[in-house]
């Protein structure tokens, strides 16, 4: 028992490390940055240029990661949605307020994705997690999509599409709030942390969670463990 806990001290301290770099340029990028693009561009530009302006360094991240990975699978869509549905945030008018609105419903939207494909019998973590393996460890894949059939598999895949479908809309609800009870500035430097808060832990939770649902399909399957 304490060389298992020690193998998964072990993995989950490189994979701080190995994002350790990643984790600071994404603060620097959607949190720093934009905040500190907003408040020296407020008074010359006015709120709502100000705030398309702070918007631009997420965005360029957004399209320069795609670029970089160069490949074309369900979570590379996802960043596609999110960098075109960023940008209409930018199309119409309203005022700044609902700039802010627009750009929170792209979470919203991502969300609805979720639990609409859940409806339709075709959850989303499947496909992302399917095309997170072929990306780690191609040759696994084949084995993990044999986990369908399993029942109960299929029914964790869908409980985890579920909880992120219902905990975006969640974070969506909130930051929305937020626009109308705090200011601008404070907005950008609490919007986003909010967002990644929830994030982190639905992700922290589907990496134990999922796991363990997939070792436990194989060995009702009767296959090769691949967590």
């Amino acid at each position: 028992m304490a060389s298992v806990a020690d193998f998964r001290l072990t993995k989950a301290v490189a994979y701080v490390r190995a994002h350790c770099v990643t984790g600071s340029q994404e603060l620097v990028v959607n949190l720093i940055l934009p905040f500190h693009i907003y408040s020296c561009g407020s008074g010359s530009l006015g709120d709502e240029l100000a705030l398309m302006a702070a918007s631009t360094p997420p965005i360029f991240w957004s399209i320069i990661t795609f670029i970089r990975e160069g490949k074309v699978d369900a979570i590379s869509i996802m960043v596609l949605t999110g960098i075109a549905l960023s940008l209409l945030a930018f199309v119409g008018s309203g005022g700044v307020k609902f700039l802010q609105l627009r750009e929170n419903l792209v979470t919203g939207f991502v969300a609805l994705i979720f639990l609409g494909s859940a409806a339709i019998g075709r959850p989303l973590i499947y496909q992302l997690a399917r095309a997170g393996l072929r990306r780690i460890a191609a040759e696994k894949v084949q084995a993990f999509e044999a986990l369908r059939g399993d029942v109960q598999f299929r029914r964790s895949i869908a409980v985890v599409t579920l909880c992120w479908g219902f905990g975006l809309l969640g974070a969506c609800a909130l930051n929305c709030a937020l626009v109308f009870m705090v200011s601008i500035g404070l907005f950008l430097l609490i919007g986003g942390p909010i967002t990644y808060a929830i994030i982190g832990m639905l992700t922290a939770w589907t990496f134990w969670y999922l796991p363990c649902s997939m070792r436990r399909a194989a060995a009702r399957l009767g296959i090769e463990p691949l967590a």
